[in-house]
C-alpha cells in the first residue's frame, strides 16, 4: 500500500509537485486568513450547568462590553489632568457605539490614577467604537492605557500572529544550519525544510476550513503550526536519512526511494497514525477548544504525513542523484557503546532512570489549574499594562477576580429574592451581593468574590449556592472552572483509554508483539510525568521563571496539561516506532534479541537525536513566545522530547528490552491471525552485508 503510493509519486515527480503548489498556495493564500477569525476563548463545557446559565443571560441580555483606561503619570488631583479627562470623557460619550462612560475615579490606594470605564452597545460595530473611545482617551496628555473587550480580543489574535512568526524566524536558520551539519549537503538539508514549509501551509489551510465550522482559539495556530513544523522536520529526515544510507548499496535512485519506501516510510505511516491517535482522544472532550485542537492537530498530522509519503519520494526521484550515500564507516560507534554499557548493567540503569522521572513528576500532584488572566499575555501589551495598572492603582476594580452569577426564573419582586440575596451575602468569602431582572422571568444575582476565581473561598460558595433547595442555576468564572474541573475528571478516563487501545493496536499492529506496546505507553508516561512536573515547578512555582520571561502566578492555564500530554505522548511513540523498527528489522533478519536491541540504538541513535533536537528546536522557538500558555506548552514538549530521546530511548528501553530478551516478541497463537490482518506489510529490505550483521553482534559479546 505504501509503496503503491510512494511509487506513483516516484514515477509522477512533477504532477506531485504542482498537486502540493496548489496546496501550499491556498495555505499561505487563504488559509492565513484563519488569523483574523481567531477567539481569546477557552474553558467552556456546553451542556454543564455554568454553560446554560450564561445561554440564558446572553439570549435575555447580552452582555456588554466594557474598556478600562487607566490614567496615570501625573497625580489624580492635578487640576490640569482633570480638565483634560473631563473632556476626553466628554467626548468619548459621542463615539456612536459607546452606550455609557463613567466619570473619573481617583485611585484610593496610590492617589496617582485615574480610572475611567466605557460601556460598548452588543453588535458588530463594536470593535470600530472601542477604538474610537481609546483614540479619544489617549489623546489625554498624560500616560493613558486602554484595554478591555474587544481591544483586547484583537491583541490576542495580534501576540498569536507575532508568535507564529517570531518562531519561525528564529528556529528556521537554526533548524537549517542543523540540517547542513546531519546531512553534510544543501539539497539533502533543505528537503525536510521544504517539506516543512509545505506541512505549514497545509496547516494554515486545515486551520481555516475548520475556523467556517467552529471557533479556533488563538493558542490553536500557534499549537498547530508548531506541531507541523516539528513533525514534518521529523518525517522529512527519517526518509532522507534512510535514502542516503539505501544509495549505498542500491544500483539505481529508483530502487533506492523503493527500499526507503519499504522501510522509512512503512515507518512514518505508524509514527502519524500514532501521533493522530493521540490527537484524537482530544475529541473525548465537549470543550470546543479541545475537540476543535483534536481534530484539527490529527489533520496537520495526516497532511505532514501524506507530504512525507508523496512529496518527498518525487523530490528523491527527481533529485535524489544529487544527495550523496551515507558512509558506514564507523556510524552510531557512540550509541552502540552506551547500548552495551545499559545491557551489562540493565537492572541499575532501569532503577536509576526510573528514580530520575519519578522525583521530576512530583510537583505535578500539586497542580492547580485556572482560567487565566492577563498575565498570559507579555508585559509590552496594553492589556497586560490595564491589569497592572489596576492591580496598583484600583485592586477592587479587578474584573479578573471573577463573579458569581445566580440566574433563576423567581421574578425579582418575590420576597424569595430578597432572601436568596441575604443567604449569599452571609456565605464566608462573598461581598457586595446585586440583584436585577435581565428579563420577564429572569433573574441575576451577582456576587463577588473576597479573592480570586479559582480560589477556595470562590468554589466553596458556588458549591453552597449550588446545594440551597431553590431553582437556580450558577455561572461566571468560578462557575465555569468548576464545571471543567468535573469535566476533565469525568472525560480524562475515556481519553486515555482511547489514546492507550488506540496506540496498543497500533504497535501491536507495526511490531507483531503485545509487550513492546505496553512497555511503550508506560514508558512514555513517566516521560509525559517528568515534563508536566518540570512545568508546574516553573510557570505555577516561579521557579526559574525569569528564564522564561515570565513569573510564577500560582496556577497552570487549563489547556495545558491536557495539550501537553497529548501532543507529548504521541511524539514520545514517534521516537518508539523509529527505534523499534530498525529493532524489528534486525530481530527478522536473525539477530538474537540483545543484538538486534543494539544494532536498533546504533542505527537509529542518531536519527532520534537529531530528530529531537531539530524538533525541540521549533518548539524551543514558541516558547519564546509572549504567550504564557504558549511558553508552558513549548517547554513541556522541548522537555518532553529531549527526556524521550535520551533517558527513555537510550536507556529506558534498552534496559527494559534487555531484560525480556525474547519475550518482548511475544505473540499468543490466537493471535497471529488477528496480527495478519491489521499489519501493513512491505517487502523486506535486501538481505545486508556480513559486515552490518556481525558488527552489532560482537558488540554485544
Amino acid at each position: 500500500m505504501i509503496r503503491a503510493l510512494t511509487g506513483v509519486s516516484a514515477r509522477r515527480p512533477w504532477a506531485v509537485v504542482a498537486l502540493w503548489l496548489v496546496v501550499v498556495g491556498a495555505g499561505f493564500g487563504i488559509g492565513t486568513g484563519v488569523f483574523g477569525r481567531l477567539v481569546p476563548d477557552v474553558g467552556t463545557v456546553p451542556g454543564s450547568e455554568s454553560y446554560k446559565a450564561a445561554q440564558r443571560l446572553e439570549e435575555a441580555a447580552p452582555r456588554p462590553e466594557t474598556l478600562n483606561a487607566v490614567i496615570t503619570g501625573k497625580p489624580a488631583n492635578d487640576p490640569e489632568l482633570r480638565r483634560e479627562v473631563a473632556a476626553a470623557v466628554a467626548a468619548t460619550r459621542t463615539v456612536p457605539g459607546v452606550t455609557a462612560v463613567s466619570e473619573p475615579l481617583p485611585s484610593t490606594a496610590t492617589g496617582r490614577a485615574l480610572l475611567v470605564q466605557v460601556q460598548l452597545a452588543p453588535g458588530d460595530g463594536e470593535e470600530a467604537a472601542a477604538e474610537a473611545a481609546a483614540e479619544r482617551l489617549r489623546a489625554i496628555d498624560a500616560q493613558v492605557t486602554v484595554a478591555g473587550g474587544p481591544l483586547s480580543d484583537a491583541e490576542f489574535d495580534e501576540q498569536a500572529g507575532e508568535d507564529v512568526a517570531r518562531a519561525e524566524m528564529l528556529s528556521t536558520p537554526v533548524v537549517l544550519v542543523l540540517l547542513l551539519i546531519v546531512f553534510g549537503g544543501l539539497l539533502a538539508a533543505g528537503l525536510p525544510l521544504l517539506v516543512a514549509v509545505v506541512g505549514t501551509g497545509g496547516a494554515f489551510g486545515i486551520l481555516f476550513a475548520f475556523s467556517a465550522v467552529t471557533d479556533i482559539s488563538v493558542y490553536a495556530v500557534q499549537i498547530v503550526t508548531m506541531l507541523a513544523l516539528g513533525l514534518a522536520v521529523d518525517y522529512a529526515l527519517l526518509m532522507v536519512s534512510r535514502f542516503r544510507e539505501e544509495r549505498r548499496t542500491a544500483p539505481d535512485v529508483a530502487t533506492a526511494v523503493a527500499r526507503t519506501s519499504a522501510t522509512a516510510g512503512r515507518t512514518v505511516a505508524f509514527s502519524g497514525l500514532t501521533v493522530m491517535v493521540a490527537l484524537a482522544g482530544l475529541v473525548v472532550f465537549p470543550d470546543p477548544f479541545l475537540r476543535s485542537m483534536g481534530l484539527a492537530g490529527a489533520g496537520v498530522v495526516a497532511v505532514d504525513m501524506l507530504v512525507a509519503l508523496t512529496l518527498l519520494p518525487a523530490l528523491l526521484a527527481r533529485f535524489g542523484h544529487r544527495i550523496r550515500p551515507r558512509r558506514r564507516e564507523g556510524r552510531g560507534q557512540v550509541f552502540a557503546r552506551v547500548a552495551r554499557g545499559v545491557q551489562r548493567r540493565p537492572v541499575a540503569v532501569l532503577v536509576a532512570t526510573a528514580a530520575v522521572m519519578v522525583t521530576l513528576a512530583v510537583p505535578v500532584f500539586g497542580m492547580r489549574i485556572a482560567m487565566g488572566d492577563p498575565r498570559m499575555l507579555p508585559n509590552s501589551t496594553d492589556t497586560r499594562q490595564m491589569w497592572n495598572g489596576l492591580n496598583e492603582h484600583f485592586p477592587d476594580q479587578v474584573q479578573w477576580a471573577g463573579d458569581i452569577q445566580v440566574v433563576t426564573a423567581i421574578p425579582a419582586n418575590d420576597p424569595r429574592i430578597a432572601q436568596l440575596r441575604q443567604t449569599v451575602s452571609a456565605m464566608p468569602g462573598v461581598t457586595d451581593v446585586q440583584a436585577g431582572q435581565m428579563a420577564p422571568g429572569l433573574t441575576v444575582l451577582t456576587a463577588t468574590p473576597t479573592g480570586q476565581a479559582e480560589g477556595a473561598d470562590a468554589r466553596n460558595a458556588v458549591a453552597a449556592i449550588r446545594d440551597l433547595p431553590l431553582d437556580v442555576q450558577v455561572t461566571g468564572d468560578t462557575a465555569r472552572l468548576m464545571d471543567y474541573r468535573a469535566m476533565l475528571a469525568d472525560r480524562l478516563p475515556w481519553a486515555v483509554a482511547l489514546v492507550a487501545v488506540g496506540t496498543l493496536l497500533l504497535l501491536f499492529a507495526f511490531t507483531g508483539s503485545v509487550v513492546l506496546p505496553v512497555k511503550a505507553v508506560l514508558t512514555n508516561l513517566l516521560s509525559i510525568g517528568a515534563a508536566l512536573g518540570a512545568v508546574v515547578w516553573v510557570f505555577q512555582d516561579g521557579n526559574l521563571a525569569g528564564l522564561m520571561g515570565t513569573e510564577g502566578v500560582g496556577y497552570i492555564n487549563l489547556t495545558v496539561p491536557v495539550l501537553v500530554g497529548a501532543i507529548a505522548f504521541g511524539l514520545s511513540v514517534d521516537y518508539e516506532v523509529f527505534l523499534l523498527s530498525r529493532i524489528r528489522e534486525r530481530a527478522l533478519a536473525g539477530d538474537d534479541p540483545q543484538a538486534a536491541v543494539a544494532a536498533g540504538i546504533q542505527s537509529t541513535g542518531g536519527i532520534v537525536t537529531a530528530a529531537a533536537l531539530l524538533i525541540g528546536v521549533v518548539f524551543a522557538g514558541f516558547a519564546a513566545g509572549g504567550f504564557a500558555p504558549i511558553k508552558a506548552i513549548g517547554l513541556g514538549l522541548v522537555l518532553a522530547i529531549a527526556l524521550d530521546a535520551t533517558l527513555v530511548r537510550m536507556l529506558l528501553v534498552p534496559a527494559t528490552m534487555t531484560l525480556l530478551g525474547r519475550r518482548n516478541w511475544w505473540l499468543p497463537a490466537f493471535l497471529r491471525p488477528v496480527h495478519d490482518r491489521l499489519a501493513i506489510s512491505e517487502e523486506p529490505p535486501p538481505e545486508p552485508t556480513p559486515s552490518t550483521t556481525k558488527e552489532p553482534v560482537s558488540a554485544t559479546r
